[in-house]
């Protein structure tokens, strides 16, 4: 019998399906990339945009009708908001929340799907036993609590997607309630996993060769924080972990998203500066360049403060590249308040921005906020910030060529003949080689050419 699951969203999303696939594994079941062939459909959901939910209504809509030809059983987990929720709770035969995933054997059992392992007696999943819930299945009155029991969802280990780029969790949930974001209500309070899981997952990583690990969280400067006195902080676990690496005498990267500028603190950075390991790649999300708009984000941080981060990373970190996150659009944003985003772009020099047009999401407090910056003027305000990027990237990518960087190759690049891949400050590169024995590896290229957000180069030596 076969699945097929489809994630949307985060790296987070991503990372949490690879548990999903480890439980159903374990219950006899294999993957498959055909939905009309497979017994159990499952997608792990985002609903931190309007988009990403709207393609869980358009893809289930087409499952329930494959439900007229085939037994199947659907079911949706990841980033819920309440109101969704209930929503599907009409549409899919399972909606859980993420946290509640060792309890999947036993939903399915319940729902009448029986396979040759869901039969064992005693049926443990990466040796946690399965807990039977008394009411495996949403209600619409039940009351959700994200994060909770979030050790034994930890606990079992996930199916990579890759034989050299991975992603650990560090931690679930955000305390900061900015007033456009959906997270603390999907997700929950932050809640910080064991620093020694954290630890013995990158060295079992490392061991098997991993070039790429991402440490993923909400806000992953705050780890450890819920639990102060009891677990080490963010810069300690960065610590610990460049010096395993110091130690392993191997090639790899370690990169972490997202940090928040409230809890940025320097310590971090002179940590990053210590270690080859801890890739020179931060990314930092602005949302906005002007003070009165982070007030009305509720950000925690302003101008000022996020001007001094920018300062010591350039200071300590000189060769480091830096990405952000930007919202345009956002509730009686002036054009003021835009320019100055604008102008915080031009004085930091992105080498990546993820910019967002403002987009209402029930739950979060803005939602109760009139969405009063028409479509035109947020697509105009958005051409305009990625005109800024492409400006500044161009320059930084324009001094590489001439010299050589490491790049890891990962797959082939749509240019026909091309590998492509990431330098260590996560640029894209590509390079003319056909050679499948390079991916996974890390390997010296000369850069010969750039473009705003891409460079190009020659193979020099394979390295690792």
């Amino acid at each position: 019998m076969k699945y097929y699951l489809l994630p949307f969203g985060c790296q987070m999303n991503l990372s949490d399906t690879e548990r999903v696939r480890t439980v159903l594994k374990k219950m006899g079941f294999v993957p498959t990339d055909n939905e009309e062939e497979a017994t159990i459909l499952g997608i792990v959901a985002c609903s931190v945009r309007q988009k990403g939910i709207d393609k869980v209504y358009g893809r289930i809509e087409k499952w329930n009708a494959m439900k007229n030809r085939q037994n199947m059983i659907t079911f949706v987990s990841g980033c819920i908001l309440p109101a969704d929720r209930l929503r599907f709770l009409k549409l899919f035969d399972l909606v859980f929340p993420m946290n509640e995933l060792p309890n999947l054997p036993e939903m399915i059992r319940q729902y009448g799907i029986v396979t040759p392992a869901s039969l064992q007696a005693g049926e443990e999943i990466e040796d946690q036993p399965v807990v039977r819930p008394v009411a495996p299945l949403f209600h619409k009155d039940d009351k959700v609590n994200p994060s909770a029991n979030m050790e034994r969802f930890w606990s079992i280990a996930p199916i990579q997607t890759s034989s050299f780029e991975a992603y650990i969790p560090i931690q679930n949930g955000c305390n900061n309630f900015c007033t456009y974001c959906a997270v603390p209500y999907t997700r929950g309070r932050e809640v910080s996993r064991p620093s020694q899981d954290i630890l013995d997952e990158v060295k079992a990583l490392v061991e098997k060769d991993y070039k790429s690990i991402t440490l993923l969280g909400q806000n992953v400067n705050s780890y450890g924080l819920d639990k102060k006195g009891e677990e080490i902080n963010f810069a300690e676990l960065l610590r610990r972990i460049g010096e395993y690496g110091k130690a392993s005498g191997k090639t790899f990267w370690v990169y972490y998203t997202a940090p928040h500028p409230r809890d940025m603190e320097d310590e971090i950075i002179e940590v990053m500066s210590q270690y080859d390991c801890l890739a020179k790649q931060i990314h930092l999300p602005i949302q906005s360049g002007d003070d009165t708009m982070l007030q009305r984000m509720n950000r925690h941080h302003n101008l000022e403060r996020y001007r001094h981060i920018i300062q010591t990373i350039r200071e300590k970190l000189p060769t480091a590249t830096l990405f952000t996150d930007i919202i345009v659009g956002f509730t009686h944003e002036s054009e003021e308040e835009f320019e100055n985003t604008r102008k915080a772009m031009e004085e930091f020099k992105y080498n990546m921005a993820f910019i967002a047009q403002y987009s209402v999401r029930e739950g979060a407090v803005a939602s109760k906020w009139e969405d009063d910056v028409p479509k035109e003027v947020k697509r105009q305000r958005y051409h305009r910030l990625t005109e800024e990027l492409m400006k500044h990237a161009l320059v930084y990518n324009q001094a590489l060529v001439g010299t050589t960087t490491k790049m890891l190759v990962e797959q082939f690049d749509r240019k026909n003949g091309y590998l492509a891949g990431h330098t260590e400050g996560k640029i894209v590169i590509r390079i003319p080689s056909t050679d499948t024995a390079l991916i996974g590896k890390i390997v010296d290229v000369k850069v010969t050419s750039a473009s705003p957000l891409s460079i190009e180069g020659q193979l020099v030596t394979p390295n690792s």
